[in-house]
């Protein structure tokens, strides 16, 4: 699955990779929805519909994770609606585990996600993953979603490794692809991003339910 002498450099992913996407969308699907309608005054159902009229105008573009957008859009101060459910954060299993055992291998870890800054500061302080690593990512920094044609282009010449001896590790099919695309060098699906729902089907990326599964895959 991962031919780790040909990695130098492992990007993750954060919220489904490392951290579990049951809060993304328990605020995402049921908190904020509620507090829309209830700032409205309109029914959660009509809420609801005007959240996914939102998502789908901004979906796969970086508006479409940007904090002040949505804060903008509705009225609301959503990063302080996000501190409200905080408490809620958590990690994926064998995460801690999986994060020590790439520091044993002495590689390169990096975060890269398309969270906005304040919801990665928001998330790296309730979950601890500042404990673990050091270099941390927003997709903000360069104007372009991970999902964007030219994002890893990008990235490859800001933080000067190689992307084709790095192993990326993403939820995201969308995202996968592009990284693809973009020439990074192995790759990897979480298909159980969220505790709460069943594991998603198998792609033609190599897939794993948990982390540890690679721990002791191409040793």
């Amino acid at each position: 699955m991962v031919n780790w002498t040909e990695v130098d450099t492992v990007l993750l992913d954060m919220d489904g990779t490392l951290l579990d996407l049951s809060f993304d969308n328990y605020f995402w699907l049921e908190f904020l929805p509620a507090r829309v309608a209830q700032h409205r005054d309109i029914p959660l159902a009509e809420a609801r519909q005007t959240l996914q009229k939102m998502s789908e105008a901004t979906h796969g573009s970086l508006l479409w994770y940007c904090l002040d957008h949505w804060s903008d859009q509705l009225d609301l101060d959503v990063e302080a609606l996000k501190k409200e459910v905080r408490h809620l954060i958590r990690m994926r299993p064998h995460c801690p585990e999986f994060l020590a055992f790439l520091k044993s291998l002495d590689k390169n870890i990096v975060l890269l996600t398309n969270a906005h800054p304040k919801a990665l500061a928001i998330k790296v302080a309730a979950s601890g993953l500042d404990q673990h690593l050091e270099v941390m990512i927003s997709s903000h920094e360069f104007n372009l979603a991970k999902e964007n044609d030219g994002f890893w282009e990008k990235l490859e010449e800001r933080e000067k490794f190689e992307l084709s001896r790095a192993l990326f590790i993403d939820d995201s099919m969308p995202v996968l692809e592009c990284a693809k695309r973009g020439g990074v060098g192995q790759l990897v699906q979480v298909l159980h991003p969220d505790s709460g729902i069943d594991p998603r089907e198998a792609s033609h990326f190599n897939g794993i339910v948990h982390l540890d599964e690679l721990m002791t895959a191409g040793l």
